[in-house]
């Protein structure tokens, strides 16, 4: 692969965000299957893409991104997923990281991405840990603070610059550190055995002993409101990019198939009225997928700009922050978008999981037993959604969503997991 160099500078319209990475896509997407079959990780194509700059696209242009909305990007993460599924879900952390900072205004941090620095993360804990309890460990040493503790299903970490991880002090105060990736004392383990979703080398990462300087600390309440919303809707960005690659890999295999079958209406798959309607129903998965996934964005978009809003409403005085007329309106205004986003991601996600996992199995009916070979990998796209909806179980979802429509019951978006208690 040749590396691009993309010039940020012009990113007004999505057309003009599309010119620019859709040969990078192109390049990425040539080689997928192969990748999935001989299992390679994709340290050339994260580089490609961060040398590309679409880590920093979300990065206002005041601290040198490209200053794109919500909805421009993950229209665009939906092209890199349908380009490589693992790609996108492998910048998970590194994308909702940068939405918090957004929400923080923090130039350090966003100025860092702009530069090319990419996050993954190490917060999920398997073991004796209760449900929102924390064993890693982090506490002061001097002018910086030590981490220790292991993670699993750390994503992306292998590939990032930076990690992302959550610990708590001996006064249980709950703390990010953020890592670099080649700190003395952090290792990482590309030991992820999922059925799918194989290159995203959510392995394990274990710390010992890593220094930490107080500056690379944030206190876990400076999350973004919406902040389980964003990872949300980027795995539902995700499913609809499978979905995309489904559709764009069955009308490749039946434009070029000429074996037919007697009970078939003895013509070319590709003119077989059959045929041409499996494709149809696949292909109208794939965009309702795609609208669902652009729907939030464009709520998180909405949540953005409130709380923009919010911080306008706010004048500084003698006495610290100052209420101006329009801020009680600006800061419901402001709740209100973000529980938007929660709920939206979640709707999507209990509507965008069935329709992805029913197209990527649909495929195979328009297609014969030798679509099944092991090289084509077809199968894939069923994996790679299936183990993507795995994640933050759609079942609850629904619950959470009906109990708010309902009774208007507003839940703890911090998803955790952890060792279930003994029933009393």
């Amino acid at each position: 692969m040749t590396t691009q160099t993309i010039d940020l500078a012009v990113t007004t319209s999505y057309a003009s965000l599309a010119v620019r990475f859709r040969p990078l896509f192109e390049q990425i997407a040539s080689g997928s299957a192969e990748r999935e079959t001989d299992r390679t990780l994709l340290h050339e194509q994260v580089r490609l893409l961060a040398d590309a700059g679409f880590g920093a696209l979300r990065v206002p242009r005041k601290y040198g991104g490209a200053g794109v909305s919500a909805p421009h990007f993950f229209r665009l993460l939906i092209e890199l997923a349908a380009a490589e599924s693992n790609l996108a879900q492998a910048l998970r952390s590194h994308i909702a990281f940068v939405e918090d900072r957004l929400y923080a205004d923090d130039g350090e941090w966003l100025s860092r991405v702009a530069a090319g620095a990419l996050l993954g993360n190490a917060w999920t804990e398997t073991g004796p840990v209760a449900v929102g309890g924390v064993s890693t460990t982090i506490e002061r040493d001097g002018d910086a603070y030590r981490v220790n503790g292991t993670k699993y299903y750390t994503t992306g970490s292998l590939y990032a610059d930076w990690i992302q991880t959550g610990a708590r002090t001996p006064d249980g105060v709950d703390i990010i550190a953020l890592v670099q990736r080649d700190a003395p004392g952090v290792e990482i383990i590309d030991d992820w055995d999922g059925f799918g979703q194989r290159l995203t080398a959510s392995g394990t990462t274990v710390f010992t002993d890593v220094r930490v300087p107080l500056t690379n600390v944030l206190v876990e309440t400076e999350h973004a409101p919406y902040n389980t919303g964003v990872y949300q809707l980027i795995h539902v960005a995700t499913l609809a990019g499978i979905a995309k690659a489904a559709v764009r890999d069955v009308a490749v295999e039946v434009r070029g198939r000429t074996r037919t079958f007697s009970h078939g209406s003895q013509v070319r798959p590709s003119e077989d009225i059959q045929i041409q309607q499996v494709v149809g129903e696949v292909s109208a998965l794939a965009f309702t997928a795609e609208a669902a996934a652009l729907r939030v964005a464009e709520q998180l978009q909405e949540a953005f700009e409130a709380q923009e809003d919010l911080i306008a409403c706010t004048a500084d005085g003698a006495d610290g922050a100052v209420r101006v007329a329009g801020d009680g309106e600006a800061r419901a205004a402001a709740d209100r978008a973000a529980l938007d986003v929660e709920f939206g991601s979640s709707q999507a996600q209990i509507v965008v999981t069935e329709l992805v996992q029913r197209a990527c199995t649909t495929i195979f009916d328009a297609l014969g037993a030798s679509s099944t070979r092991r090289g084509l990998q077809l199968d894939r796209h069923w994996r790679n959604a299936r183990v993507i909806s795995s994640h933050n179980p759609v079942v609850y979802k629904s619950r959470v969503v009906g109990d708010w429509e309902i009774n208007g019951t507003v839940p703890n978006f911090v998803w955790r997991a952890g060792t279930a208690r003994p029933s009393e």
